[in-house]
C-alpha cells in the first residue's frame, strides 16, 4: 500500500523545530487507507539514515518523505501499539528504543486545572523530571510551564543536546509542555530548549529540578524517586502535637559553607557537617539551627539569597539525600532545622527564571513592578496564579521532602511595599491608589494558611522590618499568619545602646526599654543575625566599647539580655568565638580562637545560659503573653541598671543588668516573692572570664516594700554584668555554672582544631544537661559583707597597684590599662581611701533612700 504522507506544513514545522504539538504528527494514529483500517506510525530523528518499526519479532522499514519524516502504515492494527523504533544513524550506529510519541500525557486535566488556579499543593510531583514506568517501559517524564513559548524541547546527552530530537507537546491552554522519554534514567543531565514568540532560542534549566549541575554548566539532573530511610518519625510526631510558641526556641544561624571547612579550605559535605554541628549546638543549649539558604545558587557570595534552583539543595555539599541525612541527624539529636527561604526576588541569570519563555514569565514585564533596584534582581509576579503555585509548592516541598521544621521568609518588607527601595516615579500604585502590594499580601496569607493547616508545628518567620500591622496575627483576623516576626527594631536599638561608652549610656537608657512598648503587638524573635557582622558593620565584639576585658563583659551581658527577655532568640554562628573580624563566607570560622581563655569563658557562659534557658519554662513558656514579663525597675538610668522578672504561672526568675563598669553594692530591688533566692548565673564569674567580683550566692527577701513589690532583696551587682536569680525550691537547678567550669578546667575547646580554615580534631564530648542543683562553686567569693580585694582579670598581664580612686577602684583590672584600671570617661571623685570601697551602708539597709553608690 502507498504510505500516507504527512501534512507538509506540520512536517516542516517539526523538522525546523517549531512544532508545539509533535504528537499530532508523530507516534501511532488510527488511519484508514483505501478503505483499509489500520495504524499509521510516523517518526523523526535528526541524522537518521533509516528507521524501522519493531513489533515483537517482526520488523518493518519505514519510508522517508521529502521533509525527513519517516512513516509506515500497518493494516488491521489498533492503538495503543507497543512498538519500538530501530534507528540507523548516518555514522552507522543502530539503536533500538521505545517511541516517546506513543505514550499518553503524564499530567491529567485536574492537575492542569489546579495549577492554572494556583492551588496545586503537590506540584513538584507533576512538573519537572520524574523517573517512572508507563506500560512497562521505564523512562523519565518531563514537564515545564512556558506559556508563551512556540516550541519546547527537552535536551540532554541522551539526544546529543539536539532540540529537534525530542520536542514536547503543549497541553491545551495550560502553558505546560510535556513528554515521556523512554530509557532516560536517574543522573541524566538535561535542559529545556525554548523557542520564544520572537523565534529566538533560549536554553533553560528546569525550575522544578531536584538537583543541579554546578556552574558553569547549570544543567538539571534527573533524580530517582526518594528512597531515603528516615528515622525521625518520633520527632515529627512530637512536632505535630507541640505548640512552638510555648516551647523553648534558641536558634543558631548557620552558613554551612563557612561554619567549618576541611583541609585546604575544602567544603565539607552535608554528612560531614551534620554530627559536628549537632554536637556543637546541642552543647551550647540551642534548640534549632537556621540555615542560610541551601537552595541551589550560582554565586556563593550571595550567601544563598539569589536562588537559581528552588527545588534543589545546593550540590556544593552533596546530593539531595545527603541533605536529608543532615536533617535526620539533627532531629535525632533533638535539634530543629529552620530554612531561610527567598520568595521575594530572583537573580537575572539568563539560564534560570529570567524571561523564561522569552517573555516576563515569572516576573512582571514592567520594570517598575518587576525589578528590584537595590539588589539588581527580579521580583516575582504574585498576581499570576502559576507563579504563586510555584512558590507555594516550593515551600511545602521543603517541609515534606526534607522534613524542614520552619521557614524564615526573607525580605518580607520588600514584598509588601510597591515602593520599597524606589524613588518617586519608579513604582506603580495598586488599584486603590496605595503603595501596598496587594498580590504579595494575598500570597503570604495563602502560604501561611497552607503551611499551618497541612503541617501543624511547622513555623514561618517573617524578616519584616517595618510597622506593617498584624504580621503574626491569624489570617482569619486579617493578619498575614506568620508564626513569628524578626524584631528588627529591638535589634537596632539594642546594638546602638551597647555601642555607647558606659559613661554615656544613661542618656540612651530608653533604647533598651522602648521595645517593651510594642512587644505584644506581634510575636517576636530577637535576632543578632549575619547581617550585623558584615559590610563594615564590625563583629559583635568590635561593636562593644572599652578595652578587651570590657568588650567581652559587654558581649556576655548582651547575650544574656537577649536570651532572657521576652521573645525567641537567634544568634549568628561564631558569636561564641567573639572574633575581631567580620564574617567571611569564603573561609571557616576562626576555630583556633577557642585556645584563648577569654573565648573559653564566653563559650562557658553561653553553655550555662543555654542550659538555664531550656530548664526553666519562665524564660519561654509565656514569651508572647504580658503575664510572662514584668519590670522590677526600669527607671535607674543614672546607674544604667535594668531589672525584670520572667514568669510562668507560679514560677519566676529575676534578671539583673548592670551596664557600666562600676559595681553596685547593697543594691536593693523589689522581689516577686518572699523567701530565698539563689544566684544561678553571673556573667562576671571568673569561669566566664569575668572579674569574680564579690557576690553572695544566696540572698533572702525581706518584708521591705520596694519597686511596687511588698518585699525586696539586696544584692551586689558586678561590673558590666547580667545575673539571674531563682527562688529556692526543692530540686531547684541552682549553679548551672558548675557544669561548664569543669570543662573550662580541662582546657578542652569544644571543637578541636586551632588552625584556621582546617578541619578540627575530634571535639570533646558534650556535657549532659545539668540536673538538680548544687550550691554554686563559681565564682568563689568571701562571705558578705567582708570587702574583697581587687580581683584579677583572667589570664591578663599583671597590672600595677591601683591608685586612690573612689568609684573607679571598683572597676576590674583591664588588660590594656598601663597604670590603673580606670575606665575612660568614667566619673572620678576626689576621695579614694580604699580599693573597692563599699557604700556608706555596709550592711544591707532595710529602706535605703537611694540606690546610688
Amino acid at each position: 500500500m502507498t504510505v500516507p504522507t504527512a501534512s507538509a506544513d506540520a512536517a516542516l514545522r517539526l523538522v525546523l523545530g517549531e512544532s508545539a504539538f509533535p504528537h499530532d504528527l508523530l507516534g501511532a494514529h488510527p488511519f484508514s487507507l483505501d478503505g483499509v483500517d489500520g495504524v499509521v506510525i510516523r517518526a523523526f530523528q535528526p541524522d537518521a539514515a533509516s528507521i524501522a518499526v519493531v513489533l515483537g519479532e517482526q520488523r518493518w522499514p519505514m519510508t522517508r518523505d521529502e521533509h525527513g519524516v519517516f512513516a509506515l502504515f500497518l493494516s488491521d492494527r489498533a492503538v495503543p501499539l507497543p512498538y519500538r523504533l530501530e534507528i540507523t544513524f548516518d555514522d552507522g550506529r543502530v539503536v533500538r528504543r521505545d517511541d516517546p510519541y506513543r505514550f499518553p500525557p503524564t499530567l491529567g486535566e485536574m492537575d492542569l486545572h489546579l495549577f492554572n488556579e494556583g492551588r496545586h499543593l503537590r506540584l513538584w510531583e507533576k512538573l519537572g523530571a520524574h523517573v517512572c514506568e508507563i506500560d512497562g517501559v521505564a523512562g523519565t517524564s518531563f514537564a515545564v510551564w512556558a506559556p508563551n513559548a512556540t516550541r519546547v524541547a527537552v535536551i540532554g546527552a541522551f539526544n546529543g543536546w539536539d532540540g529537534r530530537a525530542h520536542p514536547m507537546r503543549r497541553l491545551g491552554a495550560s502553558g505546560v509542555f510535556e513528554l515521556f522519554v523512554p530509557g532516560v534514567g536517574a543522573d541524566a543531565l538535561y535542559k529545556f530548549e525554548i523557542r520564544s514568540p520572537s523565534g529566538a532560542l533560549r536554553v533553560k534549566t528546569d525550575p522544578y529540578a531536584f538537583k543541579m549541575e554546578p556552574g558553569p554548566g547549570h544543567a538539571s539532573i534527573v533524580q530517582a524517586r526518594g528512597t531515603f530511610d528516615w528515622t525521625d518519625g518520633a520527632w515529627l510526631a512530637r512536632r505535630a502535637d507541640a505548640d512552638p510558641l510555648r516551647e523553648p526556641m534558641l536558634v543558631y544561624e548557620v552558613h554551612l559553607a563557612s561554619w567549618m571547612r576541611g583541609e585546604h579550605n575544602r567544603l565539607l559535605t552535608y554528612r560531614e557537617l551534620a554530627p559536628r554541628l549537632a554536637e556543637h549546638v546541642k552543647r551550647m543549649g540551642f534548640t534549632h539551627v537556621e540555615l542560610l539558604p541551601v537552595l541551589e545558587h550560582p554565586f556563593g557570595g550571595s550567601w544563598g539569597y539569589q536562588v537559581g534552583g528552588y527545588f534543589a539543595p545546593t550540590s556544593r555539599h552533596g546530593a539531595p539525600d545527603d541533605f536529608r541525612a543532615f536533617v535526620d541527624t539533627m532531629h535525632e539529636e533533638g535539634i530543629g532545622v529552620l530554612l531561610d527561604w527567598v520568595p521575594a526576588h530572583f537573580p537575572k541569570d539568563d539560564w534560570a527564571l529570567r524571561r523564561f519563555d522569552g517573555t516576563a514569565c515569572y516576573e512582571h514585564e514592567d520594570p517598575r513592578l518587576g525589578d528590584h533596584p537595590e539588589w539588581g534582581t527580579h521580583i516575582f509576579n504574585y498576581a499570576r496564579p502559576e507563579v504563586r503555585n510555584f512558590l507555594l509548592a516550593n515551600a511545602l516541598y521543603w517541609i515534606e521532602a526534607f522534613h524542614i521544621d520552619g521557614l524564615r521568609v526573607d525580605a518580607v518588607a520588600s514584598m509588601l511595599y510597591l515602593d520599597y527601595g524606589r524613588e518617586a516615579g519608579q513604582w506603580l500604585r495598586n488599584r486603590f491608589g496605595g503603595r501596598e502590594n496587594l498580590d504579595a499580601v494575598s500570597f503570604l496569607k495563602q502560604l501561611n494558611h497552607a503551611v499551618h493547616s497541612l503541617h501543624p508545628g511547622v513555623i514561618t518567620v517573617a524578616e519584616e522590618s517595618t510597622s506593617w500591622p498584624k504580621v503574626t496575627h491569624p489570617v482569619s483576623e486579617g493578619g498575614l499568619g506568620f508564626t513569628l516576626k524578626w524584631n528588627m527594631g529591638w535589634m537596632h536599638d539594642t546594638l546602638d545602646y551597647f555601642k555607647i561608652d558606659p559613661f554615656f549610656r544613661k542618656g540612651a537608657h530608653d533604647k533598651l526599654t522602648f521595645a517593651m512598648m510594642y512587644e505584644y503587638s506581634e510575636r517576636f524573635m530577637n535576632p543578632l543575625s549575619h547581617d550585623e557582622v558584615v559590610h563594615l558593620k564590625q563583629s559583635l565584639l568590635e561593636k562593644m566599647p572599652g578595652d578587651v576585658w570590657q568588650r567581652f563583659a559587654n558581649l556576655r551581658a548582651l547575650i544574656g539580655y537577649s536570651v532572657t527577655r521576652p521573645g525567641k532568640s537567634l544568634f549568628f554562628m561564631g558569636t561564641e568565638l567573639a572574633s575581631h573580624h567580620e564574617w567571611n563566607h569564603d573561609v571557616s570560622l576562626e576555630w583556633h580562637l577557642m585556645g584563648d581563655a577569654r573565648r573559653q569563658g564566653l563559650m562557658a557562659f553561653m553553655e550555662s545560659l543555654g542550659a538555664l534557658y531550656r530548664q526553666h519554662s519562665c524564660f519561654w513558656r509565656r514569651d508572647h503573653e504580658p503575664s510572662g514579663f514584668g519590670w522590677i525597675d526600669v527607671s535607674d538610668k543614672e546607674q544604667s541598671v535594668l531589672s525584670y522578672a520572667r514568669y510562668d504561672g507560679s514560677t519566676h526568675a529575676m534578671v539583673l543588668l548592670n551596664l557600666t563598669p562600676v559595681p553596685r553594692d547593697a543594691y536593693r530591688l523589689g522581689a516577686p516573692a518572699m523567701g530565698t533566692y539563689h544566684v544561678v548565673l553571673n556573667s562576671d564569674a571568673t569561669a566566664f572570664g569575668g572579674s569574680g567580683y564579690a557576690v553572695a550566692d544566696v540572698v533572702e527577701a525581706e518584708a521591705v516594700p520596694y519597686h511596687g513589690f511588698p518585699q525586696s532583696v539586696t544584692v551586689s551587682l558586678p561590673p558590666l554584668s547580667m545575673m539571674v536569680l531563682l527562688p529556692a525550691e526543692p530540686g531547684d537547678a541552682r549553679a548551672v555554672v558548675e557544669v561548664v567550669s569543669e570543662r573550662v578546667a580541662r582546657d578542652t575547646p569544644p571543637l578541636g582544631s586551632r588552625t584556621r580554615g582546617t578541619e578540627p580534631a575530634k571535639a570533646a564530648k558534650a556535657p549532659k544537661a545539668p540536673k538538680a542543683p548544687k550550691a554554686p562553686k563559681v565564682p568563689k567569693v568571701p562571705k558578705v559583707p567582708k570587702v574583697p580585694k581587687v580581683p584579677k582579670a583572667p589570664k591578663v598581664p599583671k597590672a600595677p597597684k591601683v591608685p586612690k580612686v573612689v568609684e573607679q577602684s571598683r572597676v576590674v583590672e583591664q588588660p590594656k590599662v598601663p597604670k590603673a584600671p580606670v575606665t575612660p570617661k568614667a566619673p572620678v571623685t576626689p576621695k579614694a581611701p580604699k580599693v573597692v570601697e563599699k557604700p556608706k551602708a555596709p550592711k544591707a539597709p532595710k529602706a535605703p533612700s537611694s540606690n546610688a553608690t
